[in-house]
This record gives C-alpha cells, sequence and structure tokens, in this order.
C-alpha cells in the first residue's frame, strides 16, 4: 500500500487507514464503522470527530456507494499489493440478540447455539456489538449459565482443531471477552453477590483456563466495588487468589491476581486474611522466580501493603530468601519498586528487628543508597537506628559515614 495513494475520501478520518466498513453519521461525514463506534460507545464522545457539531443522533448509516467504490479500487490495485476488501457482516440488533437468549432460556438444547452466536459475536470486536449484547441482557444470561455450573459438553472449535468444553466455562470465557462495562458490572457485584461466590468456586475446582478468566473477572469486578464489599471479602477468595498465583495459571491471570490483591488488602482485616491464606511465602518465591518488571512491581507493593502488618513482617522473616530477594530488588526492577522495596526494609528495621534479623540485614547488605532523597533518608533512618549493633564501617556507604553515630 505504501507504493500507491490512496485516494483521501477512502481514509476514514480517525483512523486515517482504508475503511472497510464505512458508515456516515448525522453531521454527513464517513468514518470507518469501527473507529466511530469506538469514539462513541467507548470514549463516549457526543460531537462529530471532523466538524466538532454536537450528534443528537448517533445513529449510523451504511455508506453502500462508498463501500462499492472502495472494493472496486481495491480489485483494481491488487497488484500493486492492495488487499481486496470483503463484504461487512450486517451490524446485529438487540432484537436478535434477546429472541436468541429467549430461545435458549426456555430450551435448553438451543443453549449451545445461543452461546456459539455470542462467541461469533464478541469475536467480530464491534463496539456496537457489546453495547447490543449489554443491553439484550445477554452478560445476565451468561451468568446464570456460570452460577448453574452448566456442565453440558459443548464442541468448540480452535485453532487446534475442535475440543469439548462445559457450557459454564464457554460462558465464562464470553463473559470475560465482551469487556463489560464498568456500570454493569457495579450492578453485578452490587445486586448478585452470590455471583462471585461460584467464581471464587471455579477459583477452587476449575481448570487452568477457567480459572485464569475467573481471576480477570473478579478483578474487573472488584475495581468497582464500594467500600463495604471490599471491607467483607471471605478469607477463601485470599486462598484461592494465592493458590492461583502459586499453580502459575498465566501470566495474564497473575498480574490480574496480583492487581486484585494490590485493591482489596488496604481494606479492614484483608491484609490478615492474605497473610492467613499464605500469601507472604508465595509473593517470595514469585519475586524469586521472576525478572518481568510488571510482575515484580506488583509483588513489592502487596508485600509492602502485607508488610505494614506484624503477621506479614513475621512471615517474610521466616522465609529464608525474603529479605536477601526484597534488597536484590532495589536499583533492579524500576524506581517504584526500588521505593517500595525500601519501604519493606525499613518496616522491617523499625517494627522487627530482632538480633538475628538485624545479622541477617547485615550479611545480605540491605542499606543501599542513591541519589533519590526519600530513599537516601530511609537508609539513614536505618543507620542511626541500630548503631550500635552494625558497628562495621565497611559496611556504610562513605557519604553516610557523617549521619552515622561515632
Amino acid at each position: 500500500m505504501d507504493e500507491i495513494e490512496v485516494p483521501t475520501h477512502f481514509l476514514c478520518p480517525i483512523s486515517l487507514q482504508l475503511m472497510r466498513d464505512p458508515v456516515t453519521i448525522s453531521t454527513g461525514i464517513s468514518y470507518d464503522r469501527d473507529s466511530i463506534e469506538k469514539w462513541l460507545y467507548s470514549c463516549k464522545n457526543k460531537a462529530c470527530p471532523v466538524t466538532k457539531q454536537a450528534l443528537h443522533d448517533s445513529g449510523l448509516t451504511p455508506n453502500h456507494t462508498l463501500r462499492r467504490l472502495i472494493q472496486t479500487w481495491c480489485t483494481l490495485n491488487v497488484s500493486h499489493g492492495i488487499q481486496i476488501i470483503p463484504a461487512p457482516n450486517p451490524p446485529i440488533h438487540n432484537t436478535q440478540i434477546a429472541k436468541l437468549l429467549n430461545d435458549a432460556t426456555k430450551l435448553p438444547e438451543t443453549r449451545f447455539k445461543c452461546l456459539a452466536t455470542l462467541r461469533s459475536i464478541t469475536l467480530e470486536e464491534g463496539e456496537r456489538n457489546r453495547s447490543c449484547l449489554e443491553a439484550s441482557g445477554a452478560v445476565e444470561f451468561l451468568v446464570s449459565i456460570i452460577k448453574r455450573d452448566d456442565s453440558t459438553l459443548l464442541q468448540a472449535e480452535n485453532n487446534k482443531g475442535s475440543e469439548f468444553i462445559k457450557a459454564s466455562d464457554e460462558a465464562l470465557s464470553i463473559f470475560y471477552d465482551i469487556k463489560v462495562s464498568r456500570s454493569c458490572l457495579r450492578s453485578i457485584i452490587s445486586n448478585d453477590e452470590v455471583f462471585v461466590t461460584y467464581l471464587v468456586q471455579v477459583l477452587e475446582n476449575g481448570n487452568h483456563k477457567s480459572r485464569a478468566y475467573a481471576t480477570m473477572i473478579l478483578k474487573d469486578l472488584f475495581q468497582v466495588a464500594d467500600p463495604t464489599q471490599l471491607i467483607n471479602v471471605k478469607s477463601e477468595l485470599f486462598a484461592q487468589l494465592v493458590r492461583a498465583l502459586s499453580d502459575d495459571v498465566s501470566q495474564q491471570a497473575t498480574k490480574a491476581a496480583l492487581k486484585l490483591l494490590v485493591e482489596l488488602c488496604p481494606w479492614g482485616r484483608n491484609r490478615i486474611k492474605a497473610v492467613e491464606g499464605g500469601a507472604v511465602f508465595v509473593l517470595i518465591e514469585l519475586l524469586l522466580g521472576t525478572s518481568e518488571t510488571r510482575a515484580s512491581e506488583l509483588a513489592l507493593i502487596v508485600l509492602g501493603q502485607l508488610c505494614g502488618c506484624a503477621e506479614g513482617r513475621a512471615e517474610l522473616l521466616k522465609h529464608g530468601a525474603g529479605l536477601a530477594i526484597v534488597s536484590k530488588k532495589i536499583f533492579r526492577v524500576s524506581h517504584g519498586a526500588s521505593n517500595m522495596a525500601v519501604r519493606i526494609i525499613s518496616s522491617i528495621s523499625k517494627f522487627s528487628a530482632t538480633s538475628r534479623v538485624l545479622q541477617e540485614m547485615l550479611e545480605v547488605g540491605v542499606v543501599k543508597v542513591d541519589s533519590n532523597s526519600k530513599r537516601k533518608e530511609r537508609a539513614r533512618e536505618m543507620l542511626k537506628l541500630h548503631s550500635r549493633v552494625w558497628r562495621n564501617p565497611a559496611c556504610i556507604p562513605c557519604h553516610l559515614l557523617s549521619s552515622y553515630p561515632s
């Protein structure tokens, strides 16, 4: 496409790419359907991107004439590497989905067809399609199948052929792929607490793929939860999140579990619940086994939250590599990770510094200093606090000797 000039009126004003499915909005400007749907439905914009006029009607009218011109131009320029654009699928309507869901509810034997259709709709990735799925009740339908733990086996096609999966597992996968809106998620977690219980059961008893989806959905749900819901999280959720981290269900699920712990731990007694669920040991093992920046950052953030209580600090010190791995992450991951690692060590130094711990800190070399003023100040505080035990000047950076008591 770089060797031939594309007519400007064939390009979408938003993406600046050749339009595959041109539609016209009320201002008379044509856009590629996918781009304008994202502009209107995901970004919640209410004005025309080109004219900036307010849109009182968000309807999209297919521009068949422009699409035929584009297809003709593509056909004429195949020799220049231009791909022929296939005719787009007609947009789905709420009434079609509602009828499909109604039939599946009344006739269980049509459930497979319903789930297969919902799957095909989510694969098209159109923002309008996702909005239609929510508006027609598809999310509630999927929730009902997940809660029912429907064990009906369905034959699903994938890039490796076909496989048989449970209806509830397929519903879980589709629920995640829909990318449910925050308002819909908020409605679910506010009005259907049982759904969270079922997701925890999936974490406990499901296969690896379903456990990964359950973890990511739980993360999305609790990101829109209110404080009361965050405070009242049951211990079983923490135990299963820790187990998912330990089993390394998937890289995406690991990050989702860590983000969920970051969200939950500051509230109520959640730090204690996480510690009792074995989170500290698993987080240390994760830090020992990963060099991935974001996972290390998230693990240190959670570990820092847990070390804010005596139980968390005690568990870190029980692990033979706890102090060493936290110290090792300073300067080796990111600025934020270094700050959190120093904060953890400072907390240990202030509140859990037995003679054995101080000796281990000395051997590990936990006091590391750079130009960052906050980290330098924490290092000075630790040195002053334990000057009677740490008497070996060789272990102290020269530029800190002036702060070290004689």
